[in-house]
Order: C-alpha cells, then structure tokens, then sequence
C-alpha cells in the first residue's frame, strides 16, 4: 500500500505545498484526483475563505461557511465539502487510470466517518497511491483509520515530490 501523509503546524503551509506538488505532477503529465485547497482572503474578514480545487482541472467549491468575524464555531460547509467528494468520486469513475489521489486534509469530518474517508479507503483498494494532509488534532482519528499503513512525510516539498514519483503509477 502506496499511502503518506504531511502535518504542518504553520497555518495555510500545507495546503501551498500540495497545490504546488498537484501543479508540478499534472504539467508533467500526471492524471491525478481528488483536491487541493487554495486559500483566499478576504478584506475585513478574520479567517480567509476555504476553497477546494478538484484535480486535474476543476471545478472550485468554497467549503466555508461566512459566519461572521467573530465566530468562534466550525467554519466548515459541510454540503459544499460533499459536492467536492462527489466530484472526486465522479472523477475516479470516470477514470480507471489514475496516478495518485492527493486529498488537502483528513480533518474532522474524516475524522468522523464521513468527507473523504470511504474515497480514500476505496483508492486504497484500487491500488492507487495516496497523498494526505493531516490536521494534527485529527492525527489520533487519522491514526486508527491508517494504522500503520502510512509513511509521514516532511513538509518539504522536494521530499514530497519524490515520494509522488516513486509511489505513483507515473511512468519514469
């Protein structure tokens, strides 16, 4: 099982380096699914808005709910989140040749059963490599779900990249 995953704590560090792996992969030829998060932000706003680009090319959901500066609460559009895992799912059916499933974060959704979670078990399955970010207060839940299956990365995107092109089902 060809599975890794990457915890940064600096906010906004990982979503960069998967976005950039993801762009770098695709130009050279790479057929890859699942997201990447690009965040925006917002003039006035606290939090930046949360948005997931589905690879290869499309389309964009924004997974944040606008609640408000002074929100404390979970920001999370757990509808716009679901429209993205059926596109990826969509995508993986469409597509029996896929190279590699990049997934932004297995966050709190996952970590309950539900977001990615039955997408990244069944690629498993399938035999595709799998590259995670892990939000470090899900690592216990991420833990149970990967048992030891996954290798942790650093966050450096050369290693990363390595890793992408040795696991994946890329040609050399």
């Amino acid at each position: 099982m060809k599975f890794a995953f990457v915890m940064v704590q600096e906010r906004g560090l990982l979503d960069r380096l998967l976005a950039d792996i993801a762009t770098r992969l695709i130009a050279e030829g790479a057929k890859l699914a699942g997201v990447v998060q690009i965040n925006a932000e917002r003039e006035g706003a606290r939090h930046c808005d949360m948005l997931v680009r589905v690879l290869p090319d499309g389309p964009v959901f924004d997974i944040s709910q606008k609640l408000g500066n002074g929100s404390r609460g979970c920001r999370l559009d757990v509808g716009a989140l679901e429209q993205a895992v059926a596109s990826v799912e969509a995508t993986l059916q469409e597509n029996a040749d896929i190279d590699l499933l990049i997934v932004n974060k297995f966050g709190k959704h996952e970590a309950f059963g539900r977001g990615f979670r039955d997408v990244i078990g069944s690629v498993l399955l399938r035999d595709i490599p799998v590259l995670l970010g892990v939000n470090p207060l899900n690592r216990p839940a991420f833990e149970a779900f990967a048992g030891d299956a996954a290798v942790e990365l650093p966050a450096d995107d050369t290693v990363i990249y390595q890793w992408c092109r040795e696991n994946s089902l890329l040609p050399a």
